[in-house]
């Protein structure tokens, strides 16, 4: 009963059989189709410019950013330094004009505060009068006088150097 079964279908089985071996066959060519044309690819992407490769440019670039980051740390170091620099040097400066006397004579005298980025520096004045100039000088520390007391129009300097401001308009 069973040979009769398969001989009756025999037909059946091998037109299956060939159906599935043709399907099989294009499947197979489609892959070949496939795996050749991602090898063209691949050849492309790792054979670039007169025929440099991609892991050759990559070990170039990361090298080139080895070198770049050095550079950086370098400017960040010089940038420290130019910045601890400016923090000493005298870059805040107030003018202030003045008459010391009553209705006498003009704004000739005047005080001027030289400061670093600490408010640091030296607070100079000149006194006009008919008989000469005078002129005084007063160490500064953090905006504070540190020797000798600081005039109106002294502490006026500094605080106009602080702000920015250098219009040297009257006090």
């Amino acid at each position: 009963m069973l040979n009769s079964i398969i001989q009756d279908n025999l037909g059946l089985s091998v037109a299956g059989a060939v159906i599935v071996a043709l399907a099989l066959l294009v499947w197979n060519i489609f892959l070949h189709l496939n795996v050749s044309r991602i090898k063209n690819n691949q050849q492309q992407l790792f054979s670039g410019k007169n025929g440099v490769d991609l892991e050759k440019t990559i070990l170039d670039h990361a090298k080139n950013l080895k070198e770049l980051d050095k550079d950086i740390q370098d400017l960040f170091g010089i940038s420290n330094k130019i910045n601890d620099l400016a923090k000493k040097s005298i870059h805040k400066i107030g003018v202030v004009r003045f008459n010391p006397f009553k209705d006498l004579g003009g704004d000739q005298s005047f005080s001027v505060a030289l400061l670093d980025g600490e408010n640091s520096g030296v607070v100079i004045s000149a006194l006009h009068t008919r008989e000469g100039n005078r002129v005084y000088s007063k160490p500064v520390e953090k905006g504070k006088a540190v020797k000798y007391p600081l005039t109106n129009e002294e502490q006026e300097a500094i605080k106009r150097a602080d702000a920015g401001d250098n219009a040297g308009k009257k006090a």
